[in-house]
């Protein structure tokens, strides 16, 4: 294994997020070796630090010209530890898919870094990007376009073992192929069958099944059970919940309904324009949240409780979402609160644990990017 040294981080690094360990590599061989590293449970396996991406605006046909930026992520940190599921979640448009898509280096980030096992992905290629892949995976959201309808539920799972032969040798695969699908629910015999004569939950499931075909610590799901119906989607979390403590899978789970992230998540994250608004546990996210953006959006969620539903204080927001090619100065989330003074005009605030909560043992010590963070009694969904 390659030899650890400590890194500093970034001079605009938000507060409160460890330090990343980097691997001490040297050639490409190195690289890889470092990448078989074993990562104890809840040690950070994936550290995202001041993560950018700005999509240019041109103008122009022959000559073209850059006159702006679409700011779809625009400096977030976080941690992902061993074992652990993170869910992300905030309205449309706000970077999450973006960031998965970072995360996979299906895009290539404007800056920042995103270190995996001490290495910053974001600068390999090669072979070491390469093995990266194997180990992160994805799950998409889609289930009915995210499958290649001219080949069969064999070829879709056994894809990967083409890329990575190490993972299986060939006339293995075949059997490879059958046990994942065992393993997802469905019958080993649909391995000759095409995507159209599945389900969108079967296919879901298949989708799942090629996630695991390489033997991922990291997946990321970007809404994964978005497109299916409510009894379909429980039977997807319950199998993504299993398959996590049966092979010790570290989840980023990317979702609109805030219930079903409380179910599967062990710390929630929220997303606001490019930013994150708000980090912490799910208890300290849904019981106890000080960013107003958060408690706005758990005002919004159905309660199906008639006594409570009466009682409870709803926030209604004013004003649209911001365009992410022109966002507001200071605070991005400052248009639309109650709160706004002229500070988070001025000044932007960073992810830290707000002044008033800091050294108290309240569920209210976590991060919350809002100069004026306190609780408010939000009554939502069990």
């Amino acid at each position: 294994m390659a030899e650890l040294t400590k890194a500093d981080e970034p001079t605009d690094a938000t507060p409160n997020v460890s330090d990343v360990e980097v691997a001490d590599v040297h050639s490409e061989e190195e690289a890889v070796a470092a990448l078989d590293a074993h990562v104890d449970r809840g040690e950070p396996i994936l550290q995202v630090r001041n993560l950018v991406k700005h999509f240019p605006l041109t103008q122009g046909i022959v000559v073209k010209r850059q006159i702006g930026a679409v700011k779809a992520v625009d400096g977030i940190s976080f941690d992902l530890y061993q074992g652990e599921t993170l869910g992300i979640v905030g309205e449309s448009g706000c970077g999450k898919s973006t960031v998965a898509k970072l995360l996979m280096n299906l895009e290539r980030a404007t800056a920042g870094e995103i270190f995996y096992k001490g290495q910053d992905i974001t600068r390999l290629s090669g072979r070491a990007l390469k093995a990266v892949r194997r180990n992160i995976q994805m799950i998409f959201q889609d289930p009915y376009t995210s499958l290649n309808p001219r080949m069969t539920v064999g070829d879709i799972i056994g894809e990967p073992f083409d890329i990575h032969p190490e993972a299986a040798p060939k006339g293995d695969r075949r059997r490879k192929v059958q046990e994942l699908l065992d393993v997802v629910g469905l019958n080993p015999e649909y391995i000759n069958r095409y995507p159209h004569q599945f389900s969108g939950g079967q296919r879901q499931r298949i989708g799942i099944a090629r996630g695991l075909a390489l033997n991922p610590e990291v997946i990321i799901c970007d809404e994964p059970v978005s497109a299916l119906d409510v009894s379909v989607q429980a039977q997807v979390i319950n199998l993504m919940e299993r398959l996590q403590n049966e092979f010790n899978l570290s989840y980023i789970f990317i979702a609109h309904d805030l219930s079903i992230v409380r179910h599967i998540s062990d710390r929630v994250g929220v997303m606001y324009l490019g930013k994150m608004a708000e980090i912490g546990t799910d208890e300290q996210i849904y019981d106890h949240p000080t960013h107003p953006y958060t408690q706005a959006l758990l005002s919004a969620v159905p309660v199906p409780d008639p006594d409570a539903r009466e009682h409870r204080e709803r926030i209604i927001l004013t004003g649209d979402v911001p365009s992410p090619a022109n966002p507001p100065s200071g605070c991005r989330f400052r248009t639309r609160c109650w709160k706004a003074q002229d500070r988070c005009a001025e000044e932007m605030p960073l992810l830290a644990v707000p002044e008033r909560f800091k050294g108290s043992d309240s569920p209210a010590a976590h991060e919350s990017a809002c100069h004026f963070a306190e609780e408010k009694d939000v009554v939502h969904a069990a």
